[in-house]
């Protein structure tokens, strides 16, 4: 039977807008299955990306809950909330936001320095990550000497070098062609495999659906299908 992990309740997240008030998320529910691929699929203007953002404690929701691994974490403290993204949690945007004066593999231990991950196992740690990712002969690249598909993968790295449980990834294929995307989404798949980290990604590429474990389609902020 299937564990979830996070659960979100009834979620609502409205706007200020022109003296009335902007629904960006509706009355939304939905399960995320630990160590499974959540897929959450629309178009621009669907309400996926602040539903990421209301699942991974980046934003609060104006009505409703969301439970993480049993801890009810919308009405938490920002202290609370800020040790749960350093810890628990791991984040892949669309621009992949590495810093340009550090090789790949000092912006990947630069995110074991702030989670507090002790230092002497920081660098076999760095190392097996930018090994999870294909990028063990390219760590000591700068950024600007990686292709796209590269930087994503050494922003992958970064997401999961502190063992989070879960790893939140906001169209981090939009920007590369079908086959780099594919790749990244291949590692994804198997950090579930061998690590048993749970992926929550926001996509509107009807190509990637087929490897999700569960799709929810969502619209005008509400969910129209689920599969």
């Amino acid at each position: 039977m299937e564990k979830m992990l996070i659960q979100a309740i009834d979620i609502k997240r409205g706007f200020p807008m022109g003296g009335g008030t902007f629904w960006a998320l509706n009355g939304i529910s939905l399960n995320v299955a630990e160590s499974k691929l959540t897929i959450l699929k629309g178009r621009s203007g669907s309400g996926k990306t602040t539903m990421m953002n209301l699942l991974g404690a980046l934003d609060y929701p104006t009505e409703g809950e969301v439970i993480f691994n049993g801890l009810p974490i919308s009405s938490a403290s920002e202290r609370l909330r800020g040790n749960l993204r350093r810890r628990e949690i791991g984040f892949v945007f669309q621009s992949v936001a590495l810093i340009g004066m550090m090789t790949a593999f000092e912006n990947v231990e630069f995110a074991l320095r702030i989670s507090g991950y002790p230092e002497r196992g920081r660098k076999k740690r760095v190392e097996a990550c930018m090994d999870l990712v294909g990028l063990s002969s390219r760590m000591y690249h700068m950024p600007a000497e990686l292709s796209g598909g590269e930087q994503q993968r050494v922003a992958i790295a970064r997401a999961i070098v502190h063992e989070p449980k879960v790893i939140f990834a906001d169209e981090p294929t939009a920007e590369l062609d079908t086959n780099t995307g594919l790749q990244v989404v291949k590692i994804f798949k198997d950090l579930i495999d061998s690590e048993g980290t749970t992926v929550v990604m926001t996509t509107h590429d009807p190509d990637l659906m087929d490897v999700a474990d569960r799709v929810y389609e969502l619209a005008d902020g509400r969910i129209i299908n689920e599969y």
